[in-house]
């Protein structure tokens, strides 16, 4: 039996140096010590609403996955509760590197058109305001995304307001807004804080 050796090619699409992209971030230094325990996956909350857990957008980046790991709702599912993080035994920063694959989808435009909506709602949100109004922010977003939907929320606004757990007043600005809007304007520039 005359045997070949096999031919091992990167797939289409597969960025090789993306695991070092993401090791150069701060809170990615950790990354290669990931031993996909699960532990991430299992703590998080809003893991049944991933494309991807946590381990496997993990796995993905050290596969060389860009396009795909950029392009899934992972990281804008993530809620920022740090669960994953201080239960990994490898000590990842998985919250920093979600933030980072936010930062970085936004910039190359790859981002599913909602996540990135609601990021740019938020960002306005703090531009107007100086800080985040969520009725504004959930009007505005499904003003962009899907009008319907925000009608089908009316009842639960109203009962909301009727027992006095959301106010109708205009949104309130915060004094020295510009200050706020300079921070703003320098991490969407930047892309670090």
């Amino acid at each position: 039996m005359q045997g070949t050796a096999p031919v091992i090619r990167l797939e289409r699409g597969m960025k090789p140096d993306f695991l070092e992209e993401i090791y150069e971030i701060p809170g990615g230094e950790n990354i290669k010590d990931c031993i996909q325990c699960g532990t991430c996956s299992g703590s998080c909350p809003a893991a049944p609403n991933m494309e991807h857990t946590p381990r496997q957008i993990i796995a993905m980046i050290r596969a060389g996955m860009r396009d795909e790991a950029l392009a899934s709702n992972t990281m804008w599912m993530c809620a920022s509760c740090y669960m994953c993080q201080s239960r990994c035994p490898s000590q990842i920063k998985i919250t920093d590197i979600m933030y980072a694959l936010k930062r970085v989808a936004l910039a190359e435009g790859k981002a599913q058109p909602k996540a990135s909506y609601m990021a740019q709602v938020f960002v306005d949100n703090i531009n107007t305001y100086g800080r985040n109004d969520e009725r504004m922010l959930i009007f505005n977003y499904y003003l962009k995304t899907n009008p319907g939907k925000f009608l089908s929320y009316a009842p639960i606004g109203m009962s909301m307001i009727s027992k006095g757990l959301l106010s109708m007043g205009a949104p309130e600005r915060i004094k020295n807004i510009d200050q706020i809007r300079k921070i703003v304007a320098y991490v969407e520039k930047d892309g670090t804080a």
